[in-house]
């Protein structure tokens, strides 16, 4: 019997002080694309919220919530609201699985038993400029629907992965889908999402292939070992989306649906689960419009601060000779360069508002003065500093 193969394995590497100034240059490229890149996207995302924003109170305002039961032809145009159960009389079919049900849309998800390579690192200045990193690798093992590429770990012997899966995932959805009187077009189809857990029994096995190697736990097939789980193991479970309440808002066409184009520019056709009313899909979707767009401008000030950080690495690169003298720098430059992202940020913004809302646009813009001007007394002191030090 073999020896059991480590989980956990250490690596420790170098750098020298004349690579990190070559890789500190080279990286001056990637911070200024990523810097112009933020900028593109702060003010993209601007013109998008005020967009949606508008779309939204547009639709808010002249939606009409219309009976399911019968489609009513002096609606044809108008944006309307309709809820309801959808229903289907599609059959729907695993050509694997002996399962067959009507629903709107049946799921097959396999995963496998595979292993995974988790990693950590810990770097430390040394005197003359160099580092040093200690890398720790860690391998456990996971259920995966994807193909795990064992040959790109640090450590692939002894933790192989299989190239191919055992079975594959699939799913089928029905093409005929009804809202009372109205027909749900393929988008809106696929958007109705709300899953079943549909367990299985040893009458819906595989093919006799694969029933030699299949057995049954908790209404889920596992294909390969029957009492400890090995690599390369698969579990197939099947999930069921069954005719269920939603709500829909979107322009009338016939008897369906279709996107509806807002005066303001922006796109209206939502979906939701249950009975949900107009007015609490419209609320939830300017909410949904806010949270996006302060997340993107948390990434716009992230990738901004990341690429400044990377202009501005060079100094502390040369300063780490004496790695106290690297750390008061990077300090240093790291604050410079928060504030100027932050400033930036706020200009950004602050042009783009001025262009789609003027009032608050130079409200913001008057905001980002002051900081930059105190991003310009910091970088003074800073330099202040690597002139002492130096």
């Amino acid at each position: 019997m073999g020896a059991k193969m480590p989980d956990s394995f250490t690596h420790i590497t170098s750098r020298s002080w004349g690579s990190r100034i070559k890789g500190a240059f080279g990286g001056i490229i990637f911070g200024i694309l990523l810097f112009l890149g933020a900028f593109v996207l702060l003010f993209w995302n601007e013109g998008r919220a005020v967009q949606t924003h508008k779309t939204l109170q547009e639709g808010a305002g002249s939606v009409v919530s219309v009976s399911a039961d019968q489609v009513q032809p002096g609606n044809e145009g108008a944006l309307v609201h309709v809820s309801g159960k959808v229903f289907t009389d599609d059959e729907l079919a695993d050509p694997l699985l002996d399962v067959k049900v009507k629903a709107i849309r049946l799921i097959r998800r396999v995963e496998m038993l595979q292993w995974r390579e988790n990693k950590k690192s810990k770097t430390r200045n040394k005197l003359g400029g160099g580092t040093e990193t200690v890398t720790t690798y860690t391998y456990d093992k996971t259920w995966s629907s994807m193909l795990i590429n064992s040959s790109s770990f640090k450590h692939p012997e002894g933790h192989e992965n299989p190239t191919i899966m055992p079975v594959d995932s699939g799913q089928w959805q029905a093409e005929n889908v009804n809202l009372g009187a109205f027909a749900l077009n393929p988008q809106q189809i696929s958007n109705v999402r709300s899953t079943t857990p549909f367990p299985l029994t040893y009458d819906n096995f595989p093919n006799d292939d694969l029933a030699a190697r299949a057995s049954l736990e908790n209404g889920i097939i596992y294909i390969g070992s029957r009492k400890h789980r090995k690599i390369g193991d698969a579990r197939i479970m099947v999930k069921i989306v069954y005719p269920q309440d939603i709500s829909i808002i979107a322009r009338q066409s016939g008897t369906s649906f279709i996107p509806y184009k807002a005066e303001a520019g922006g796109i209206i056709d939502m979906l939701k689960t249950g009975l949900v009313p107009a007015q609490d899909m419209f609320q939830e979707a300017i909410k949904q419009n806010t949270i996006l767009t302060w997340g993107l401008r948390f990434l716009g000030l992230i990738l901004m601060f990341i690429g400044l950080k990377l202009i501005l690495r060079v100094i502390r690169v040369l300063a780490d000779v004496v790695p106290i003298f690297g750390s008061i720098i990077g300090a240093g430059t790291g604050i410079v360069a928060f504030l100027l992202a932050f400033c930036l940020s706020l200009v950004t913004i602050s042009i783009a508002w001025i262009f789609y809302r003027p009032l608050v646009g130079a409200a913001i813009l008057a905001v980002a003065a002051v900081l930059a001007y105190l991003a310009q007394r910091k970088a003074k002191a800073v330099s202040r500093d690597i002139a002492l030090r130096t």
